[in-house]
């Protein structure tokens, strides 16, 4: 049975730039990026901010990321994904790029 429109989750996509010494692995940020998110969020704003990183946006040379998540929390996980200091110990600075509802815009930025 399918959804309809006006049942599904409304999602916006935001683009996260590394800047750092070295380049890290998507693996290594999937995991700096969970952590950070259960650390602010909590599990229950977890849940409900319900935040997936986009694994085919992932540009290992610009070091950029893009994360779906519901449009009512991305003021949340802008913070809490730029309050990351440390990436395997070794100190990075995460800034927003761009917001968007759709990964077309957000291709263009990568």
């Amino acid at each position: 049975m399918k959804l309809k429109p006006s049942l599904k989750q409304k999602k916006r996509y935001v683009l996260f730039e590394i800047q750092a010494a070295k380049a890290f692995s998507l693996n290594e940020v999937a995991e700096a990026v969970e952590a950070s998110l259960l650390h602010f969020l909590g599990e229950f704003g977890l849940a409900k901010a319900s935040p997936l990183l986009v694994k085919e946006k992932w540009s290992d040379k610009k070091q950029r990321f893009v994360l779906k998540v519901n449009h009512k929390h991305v003021d949340e996980l802008k913070a809490a994904v730029i309050l990351s200091k440390k990436i395997k110990n070794t100190p990075v600075l995460i800034r927003s790029i761009v917001t968007s509802g759709t990964l077309k815009k957000i291709s263009s930025h990568l």
